[in-house]
């Protein structure tokens, strides 16, 4: 009774808490709605508590129809308007700016008769153009959003049909939640639907969520537990179970809920049982699913945002000033009314001024002026530029269009160039201040590169995989040039290594090596069979730099001698594997199978790999094998080599798992005695080309593995990896043999040199999160068939988590112990080598552990509140008492161009942090590769275990840094309005901070966050390494919003989200990791170094333009409209004009509003090869010269100086003549046409025939316009009219002369202003314009000169190479930065105090030839 109870709550909770209606509105964008994608927010929306579905059949038609009322359909509707409701919600949206209510106000106070100023139609003319502009762009925007709306609804997908009882064609508007959907390969998802069936005999469905998210690569979802075992496609007539899942949200990596059958047994659901709507079927024939949300409730709808809108810190200047602009319209109307009431306060009894009411009365003085304030309030409009916003819009489109045309930002690998996805807010690229950023995949390639690694304790440093990458590179700088040049460059590399590797394919000089093992059929590179294969897409992470991973030689030697003799010989001499081998063998097996690749064959498009644990065998079967074991295991357990003394059964001593079985039948001293004598053995040839290749070659030919028919070549299977770092470790472990050949949702098959396959039964996987930082896989070894748990992750997790000591086995710890120490410095040796690490481990538990683990397990996956702190603590349970297997180091190298990218942001003033993941070593490594770092600075290191002493070695670091800087610019404490951190001088030394993850979390707390900003405001560079994706938005939004400064933020992860979206620019790095970054950007750029040139670029021209665009649109407003003002002191402040009022409107809105715009997008002060060299030039925009409140006032008065020459020259000239008030307005207009329009030419820096196009073509349609108007114009305006007054002029010389004059005298302060500064005084900008005229020798000459004098030489490779010679307590900077920018380089010729090769077990081979 519980769950028809339960479900009668919820339902009423849904009827009476229900507010959203199929016609709900979302901002979303028609952009994206093709794909489905949109920005995945940092916090799930969510709506109410839970979600019933029951099936839309008819035996629960009653009770669907209850519920269904509450659900949407799939209808999607992104479009604001109908066409009922078009004009007055589109004017409802424009009257919420201001600007456009203000001049509204002005319309409706023009039609009070007692204020009046102008025709009532004309007063509404620039209100109605701005209006009908913007109007139409939303109309046309919407209209395309409908037309996509209609596309998408009506597309066709198979629905089951109660009455028709088969599937039918219905389109995707007409699907319901609780609908059966069908879908075949290659069709896309239409709703979200839980996975019922699938033809996959697995029960799996690969899935492509590019359309989602943006990755490429395949992703395996999975029929619900309990339907995989069907043998027929589910039939929707006998389905009688009902799902609660959780209510919509947009989190696109959870999903909650439950299937309950009608015998109220319940079955967990996750979102590895959810099909997304905008997904594609892959590689499976058809699935059904059972629709759980749709419409604008599913997943990628609610993720669907559409365009990001912020506003710039110039808008926001620029709104300032409008407001100032309208405090000087109320004092100008103030004056006009106080001088209007004092006119008529003198010339009170005289009639011809104050004209009597109708009724004889005469309006007061004081009530004349009220009326006269609201007149001049109308009459003085044009101060208020009406235009200024739509201007602006255009401006930022142009400025956009350029961006996006740049050739320079286009990445030919990838085919893309950079997004503008935020398109207002361009112009503050050029003052940003801070930039923090992520190390993987935007400083770095994310080409995961198979380095090193370390099992049981032995550090092995594939010398040869090193020699591979080096010649790797070789050949594509020579195949870049030469393109017949790759297969001599390849086959050079080939031939050192010819007497052991020995290829299956034959194969021609020019096709690439395929770097297999001799003696085995298992291809680890691509030969030419599989570059035969018809590929439709290329998988993710499978570049040749990734997949061909050369073995190490001794590792391989290991591998050869002792694995074949272990399972092939019975004979009992034969003595006992070494505990190492036994590590060796879990360590590669959990490479293999830790792991979620989905494995593929490229040539059968529509299978999934798969493999029998019987077929093929290439020894013996594996009922030998076992049957070996149990023999080997009874043999053993009865001699009396037993150390611990445990009677042990025969039958259970044939289930023990074989690491535990024969770490019990050896003696323990005997196997550490062993372990010791193995690594001075080893020693003796560790790393060495001239290891006993003869016995290698031997031990790999007894070991031969012939290829089974049936059976796909390694080099035939695709693999699908969500991360470069599990790619990686695949092709590792595939290069030692031991080859992922297929994964279904209950077994890996895993293909492990003499072994043959074997298939692991597959319990649990549990995944990677950023809480517990590693991943877990449960599986049931095939051979002992006990639980084992193979986990990998961050090594200051894993480290934590392996066993104590116990007294019952206390050689073996004691084994342990030594493994884990020797381990750990080699994982520090890996990491000060720029090295990205990961820890191995494994847990064998008992049946009786794992089934009660299981059962606390099933009810946290069945839960639906709290089910993430459920599964946490689950998996709490389950990992802990590892044992260490051994370690990985995985190399990833620097992108093209960072370096130098960082150099040049450092030189144009921005700080730059890096927020990383990574260990701190790898940090400083990459800090110093990239110079972000330089050799010289002084590092300072935050690692603290607590909050006081956070705090205490922040002051002493703090005091430390302010003593030896007393004599610089910097201040000696943190200031509230600090915007420019201090900036040491040469005899200054530089810092570098670096901060962990922990210490940044006491850093991060209220009363130490000033303390911790004034530490790195003294700090050149701050990198904080293991930083979690909260830490990173915290730590943006502390500096953003305490400094007060512009900062940008970029990555290429969805762990990069919060970040990108916290800072005032956020950049995604459309890389490997999928688009979610790029989805939450501002912009989105394909490589790091693009960055320089969009922000010293782009970034400088678009504040430029803006700023002056914005000046000089206040400049011309108050400069026309003061014409009028100063008129009114000459009429008794009546309001009236000396221009027609219809030049009055057209003048600001067509006449002079074409030459500002251009100017806004075509504009360049200086040249982008200047900028680029000259970074320092970008320093003007983060201290905002172009627009600073000094600036905007000089050019109030510059314009109140013009206005005045350009009213009183004219009034001068024509005093005591009869002309009549529009023949002295005439040369008004006209001098004022071309001050404002020459005042463009003097501040225009760069002048193109599209300027003097559009500053002619202003000047033509205004005397086109005046002839036209004054020779039509009879009675426009009565009792003056300005008929042909324009002709009358242009026929009389003083015409000429008042306009030539006047021009004269408002522009020569001004020019000679440009021309003193540009002479005496000029900025750097003004410089940097001037070596653009110059010749190139000349101007290489001058460049020389202008860094000498500024002292800001590059540091160079010869100063580097100086200083990687000095010693230190920190990692030699010059040494790492080589070693990183060249990753092929091998051990051997590293230089520094430690070789890479060398480690405290392995000494003597690796040392570097002299």
């Amino acid at each position: 009774m519980s769950g028809p109870l339960q479900w009668a709550r919820y339902h009423w909770r849904r009827l009476t808490g229900r507010t959203t209606s199929d016609d709900e509105e979302r901002p979303y964008s028609y952009l994206s709605l093709l794909a489905c994608g949109g920005k995945s927010s940092q916090t799930p929306r969510l709506a109410g508590k839970h979600r019933v579905v029951i099936p839309h059949l008819r035996p629960f038609k009653e009770e669907y129809e209850k519920f269904s009322g509450a659900y949407v359909n799939n209808r999607i509707r992104t479009t604001k308007y109908t066409l009922l409701n078009f004009v007055p919600r589109n004017l409802f949206e424009q009257f919420h700016r201001a600007a456009n209510l203000y001049f509204l106000f002005l319309v409706v106070l023009n039609w009070v008769p007692l204020v009046e100023a102008f025709q009532k139609e004309i007063t509404m003319l620039p209100l109605v153009v701005v209006l009908t502009i913007i109007a139409i762009k939303d109309g046309l925007e919407d209209y395309r959003k409908y037309k996509i709306d209609k596309q998408i609804n009506n597309l066709v997908t198979k629905v089951y049909s109660r009455k028709e009882k088969k599937y039918v064609e219905q389109c995707w508007k007409d699907v319901t939640v609780g609908d059966f959907i069908r879908l075949s390969c290659n069709e896309v998802v239409p709703a979200d639907m839980v996975l019922l069936f699938s033809t996959d005999p697995d029960g799996i469905c690969h899935i492509e969520t590019s359309g989602l998210d943006g990755e490429s690569n395949l992703k395996q979802r999975q029929v619900v537990r309990g339907y995989t075992e069907q043998d027929s496609e589910v039939d929707p007539e006998k389905f009688s179970s009902r799902i609660e899942c959780e209510s919509p949200n947009n989190d696109l990596s959870r999903f909650r809920g439950f299937l309950e059958h009608s015998n109220k047994d319940r079955v967990g659901l996750s979102k590895e049982n959810l099909l997304l709507r905008g997904c594609t079927i892959r590689n499976t024939e058809a699935v059904v699913g059972i629709v759980v949300y749709a419409g604008h409730e599913t997943k990628a709808m609610l993720n669907n945002s559409g365009p990001r809108y912020k506003r710039s810190k110039l808008e926001r200047r620029a709104n300032t000033d409008v407001l100032w602009c309208v405090l000087l319209l109320v004092v100008m109307c103030l004056t006009g009314a106080l001088g209007h009431g004092i006119w008529l306060s003198i010339y009170e009894h005289v009639p011809f001024f104050n004209i009597p009411e109708p009724d004889g009365h005469t309006v007061s003085p004081v009530l004349a002026g009220f009326y006269m304030f609201w007149t001049m309030i109308i009459l003085l409009q044009v101060l208020i530029p009406i235009s200024l916003y739509v201007s602006i819009e255009i401006v930022k489109l142009g400025q956009i269009y350029f961006i996006q045309s740049d050739v320079d930002f286009y990445n030919e690998k990838t085919d893309s160039t950079v997004q503008c996805r935020a398109l207002n807010i361009a112009e503050d690229l050029g003052q940003i201040q801070y930039l923090f950023s992520d190390k993987t995949g935007t400083l770095t390639e994310n080409k995961m590169v198979f380095r090193r690694c370390s099992v049981a304790g032995f550090d092995y440093c594939h010398e040869e995989n090193a020699k591979r990458l080096e010649s790797y590179q070789e050949a594509v700088s020579e195949d870049e040039d030469f393109p017949d040049a790759e297969s001599g460059s390849l086959s050079n590399m080939a031939k050192p290594r010819a007497h052991s590797c020995r290829p299956v394919h034959n194969e021609p000089l020019g096709s690439k090596p395929s770097r297999q093992l001799a003696g085995s059929a298992v291809a680890v590179g691509s030969g030419e069979g599989a570059s035969e294969v018809p590929h439709s897409r290329q998988a993710a992470f499978s570049s040749p730099i990734e997949t061909d991973v050369v073995p190490d030689t001794r590792l391989l030697e290991k591998f050869s001698q002792i694995t074949p003799q272990l399972f092939s010989l019975l004979d009992e001499t034969v003595h006992h594997p070494p505990l190492e081998t036994l590590y060796i063998i879990d360590f590669f097996i959990a490479l293999a199978i830790c792991n979620t690749v989905v494995v593929s064959a490229p040539n059968q498009p529509r299978q999934k790999s798969r493999c029998s644990s019987l077929s093929g065998m290439p020894i013996r079967s594996l009922e030998e094998i076992k049957n070996l074991f149990q023999r080997l295991s009874v043999r053993r357990s009865s001699s009396p080599s037993l150390a611990s003394g445990k009677e042990l059964s025969s039958a259970f001593a044939s289930r023990l798992p074989l690491l535990s079985r024969l770490k019990l039948t050896s003696p323990v001293g005997e196997e550490e005695s062993r372990l010791s004598e193995s690594a001075q053995g080893a020693s003796s040839s560790a790393c060495c080309p001239e290891t006993q290749k003869a016995n290698s070659e031997a031990g790999l030919a007894n070991g031969r593995v012939e290829a089974p028919s049936g059976r796909a070549l390694a080099s035939d299977l695709c693999y699908e990896a969500e991360s470069p770092d599990e790619a990686a470790l695949v092709y590792a472990a595939r290069a030692y043999r031991c080859t992922l050949q297929a994964r279904a949702p209950d077994q890996v098959t895993v293909d492990f040199a003499a072994l043959g396959p074997l298939t692991f039964q597959l319990l649990h996987v549990l995944p990677f999160d950023s809480v517990r930082k590693r991943m877990s896989v449960v599986v049931r070894h095939p051979l002992s068939n006990q639980v084992v748990v193979y986990t990998k992750g961050a090594d200051s997790v894993i480290m934590e988590l392996l066993s104590a000591a116990s007294p019952d086995e206390a050689s073996l710890e004691k084994q342990q112990i030594i493994i884990r120490e020797r381990t750990q410095k080699h994982l520090d040796n890996y990491a000060t080598r720029g090295l990205r690490t990961l820890c191995i481990a494994k847990k064998v538990m008992s049946d009786t552990e794992y089934a009660e683990w299981l059962r606390n397990h099933f009810l946290a996956e069945t839960s639906i509140d709290n089910r993430e702190e459920l599964l946490l603590e689950s998996a709490l349970r389950l990992e802990n008492k590892l044992t260490l297997l051994g370690a990985t180091g995985i190399e990833d190298r620097l992108q093209e161009g960072v370096p130098e990218s960082i150099e040049a942001l450092h030189k144009a003033g921005i700080k730059v942090w890096m927020l990383t993941g990574d260990k701190q070593e790898t940090a400083i490594n990459i800090a110093y590769a990239c110079k972000l770092l330089e050799p010289d600075d002084k590092l300072f290191i935050l690692n603290t275990q607590s909050k006081d002493a956070c705090e205490m070695l922040m002051s002493t670091i703090l005091k430390e840094l302010q003593k030896k800087n007393q004599g610089g610019p910097g201040q000696a404490s943190l200031r509230v309005d600090l915007l420019q951190p201090p900036v040491p001088q040469d005899s200054e030394i530089r810092a570098g901070l670096i901060i962990t993850g922990k210490t940044l979390e006491f850093a991060l707390q209220e009363n130490l966050q000033r303390q911790f900003l004034e530490l790195t405001s003294w700090c050149q560079a701050v990198v904080c390494c293991r930083a979690t994706p909260l830490q990173k938005s915290e730590v943006v939004k502390l500096v953003r919003s305490h400094l007060r400064v512009m900062t940008l933020a970029i990555g290429d992860g969805a762990n990069d989200v919060s970040m990108i979206q916290v800072a005032d620019i956020g950049i995604g790095v459309s890389g490997q990791e999928g688009m979610q970054a790029v989805m939450a950007s501002d912009f989105a750029i394909s490589q790091f170094r693009h960055l320089s040139k969009l922000l010293l670029v782009h970034g400088h021209w678009c504040y430029t333009r803006l700023s002056n665009m914005i000046l000089y649109f206040f400049y011309k407003n108050v400069a026309y409209v003061n014409l009028l003002f100063w008129y009114q002191f000459f009429c008794g402040f009546s309001g009236t004009s000396m221009t027609d009022y219809w030049v009055l409107i057209f003048f600001n809105l067509l006449f002079t509003s074409a030459p500002p715009v251009i100017y806004g997008v075509l504009e360049k002060d200086v040249s982008a090869e200047t900028l680029m060299q000259l970074p320092e030039l970008y320093k003007s925009g983060q201290k905002s010269e172009a627009y600073l409140p000094l600036t905007f006032w000089i050019t109030l008065l510059d314009a109140f100086y013009q206005s005045l020459a350009c009213f009183f020259v004219p009034y001068f000239t024509y005093q005591g003549s009869d002309i009549d008030i529009f023949t002295f307005g005439n040369p008004l207009n006209t001098a004022a046409l071309f001050i404002i329009l020459l005042h463009l030419v003097i501040e225009s820096k760069s002048l193109t025939w599209i300027h003097l196009l559009v500053i002619v073509g202003s000047v033509l349609s205004y005397f086109f316009f005046a002839l036209a108007f004054g020779a039509m114009c009879v009675t426009c305006n009565p009792p003056s009219n300005p008929y042909w007054i324009m002709q009358e002029h242009m026929l009389d010389p003083v015409f000429y002369l008042v306009c030539i004059l006047t021009t004269c005298i408002a522009l020569l302060p001004r020019f000679i202003y440009r021309v003193l500064q540009g002479s005496l005084f000029p900025s750097p900008i003004l410089r940097a314009k001037h070596l653009d005229r110059l010749t190139p020798e000349e101007r290489t000459e001058a460049l020389k000169k202008w860094r000498g004098a500024g002292k800001m030489d590059p540091v160079t490779s010869t100063s580097a190479e100086q200083s990687a010679g000095k010693s230190g307590g920190r990692p030699m900077p010059g040494t790492l930065a080589d070693f990183a920018m060249n990753p092929a380089s091998s051990c051997a010729f590293e230089q520094g105090n430690i070789s890479v090769c060398e480690t405290a077990l392995d000494q003597g081979c690796c040392e570097t030839e002299a």
